[in-house]
């Protein structure tokens, strides 16, 4: 009995952060729709600036939890940029956190009001915040040939146009690598082999199309390229890599470690042409595969469970995340402590849905 309870209390210590992170989205959205309005008739930066501030509040809050909250211990190697740049961040993709891993490197340039990112179309129906990801410069992409590369050139060009600061996140496998998903990977080194590309086992062949837009469209414009390579340590069978921790088991506290290795590249070093960066591209997914496999298979202990060169421990002051969290959730209190603010409160997660449905359809 005792030990089934304990089990259920671990189980549920992602209960707390989902009921904020979720239950504070109206009010997150009620402010930005605000200030929407009130910035209808203004200069467009001055929508943006406040736009990237309020975005940087939720994702302080956001960070709260999956930094502060869980004690996860970030172990950072290679280049370390401090300062705001504009810039694309390209990374492997295993995990839903992997979205949530771009925030922790960002609010350690001042850059979190920045992060936009490139996303699975799928992704626009998501509630309330489907329709909000594109207005804050989310980009909502379809896979292999139904990419509409015209589309996200325009997107592109009216935010280069506009000056708004990037911090673009790009995920150039398109689809999460999980070791157990066999017929995927299978799949994605038999792709490479046939297209005489070297054949990878800890990433997926990465594909071109959205990289080369947007580096296409950015490149007067972007400070460097930081090429991202990532390990939750956490999980083990026996020294064999396993699946990623869910956002749900992240905040469940099952990953102890996350080994975050960047190679800031200038942007003079990126070929230009597309199937030049296309070989480029590869080669930066073998460079990370070979760090891979000697972070998971070194027969060197000392080399295992780490990445070359020196680490840095950067634990996140709690300054930076706790003000936001309070904030949000004390105006989400006290909007439900009255009626009139929980129908508004309920008549926005109803209608804000629907009318953000509408939206990305006629956009479609």
């Amino acid at each position: 009995m005792l030990l089934s309870l304990v089990l259920h209390t671990y189980s549920m210590r992602y209960l707390l952060p989902s009921v904020v992170l979720l239950g504070t989205a109206p009010t997150y959205v009620l402010a930005w729709g605000v200030w929407r309005l009130l910035s209808a008739f203004l200069p467009a930066r001055f929508y943006q600036a406040l736009d990237d501030r309020l975005y940087c509040v939720y994702q302080s809050m956001v960070l709260f939890f999956f930094e502060n909250y869980t004690g996860v211990q970030i172990l950072l190697y290679g280049d370390l940029p401090k300062n705001k740049e504009n810039i694309i961040y390209l990374a492997n993709h295993q995990s839903t956190v992997d979205w949530i891993v771009a925030d922790i490197l960002a609010i350690r340039q001042n850059a979190l009001g920045h992060v936009r990112y490139v996303l699975k179309e799928g992704l626009k129906w998501l509630p309330l915040y489907g329709c909000y990801f594109a207005q804050h410069g989310g980009i909502y992409v379809k896979r292999s040939a139904k990419f509409n590369e015209k589309e996200m050139r325009n997107k592109l060009q009216s935010y280069v146009n506009a000056e708004t600061p990037m911090y673009l996140v790009i995920f150039p496998e398109g689809t999460r690598y999980n070791p157990e998903q066999t017929k995927v990977l299978s799949a994605s080194q038999a792709f490479a082999a046939q297209r005489g590309l070297a054949v990878l086992k800890h990433v997926l062949t990465p594909r071109i199309k959205a990289t080369h837009v947007a580096f296409d469209c950015m490149k007067n414009y972007l400070d460097a390229i930081y090429d991202v390579t990532v390990v939750y340590e956490g999980k083990d069978n026996g020294g064999q890599r396993t699946e990623s921790p869910t956002m749900t088991e992240f905040l469940c506290k099952e990953c102890p470690k996350i080994h975050i290795h960047i190679d800031r590249i200038d942007k003079k070093d990126v070929p230009e042409e597309q199937e030049h960066m296309r070989r480029w591209l590869h080669e930066r997914f073998e460079i990370k595969d070979k760090m891979l496999i000697e972070f998971y298979e070194s027969p060197d202990p000392e080399r295992r469970k780490r990445f070359p060169g020196k680490s840095v421990h950067s634990k996140l002051s709690i300054k930076k995340t706790l003000p936001s969290m309070l904030i949000l959730s004390g105006l989400t209190a006290g909007m439900l402590m009255t009626d009139a603010g929980r129908k508004l409160y309920v008549n926005t997660w109803i209608y804000g849905t629907l009318l953000g449905c509408l939206w990305v359809t006629i956009k479609a």
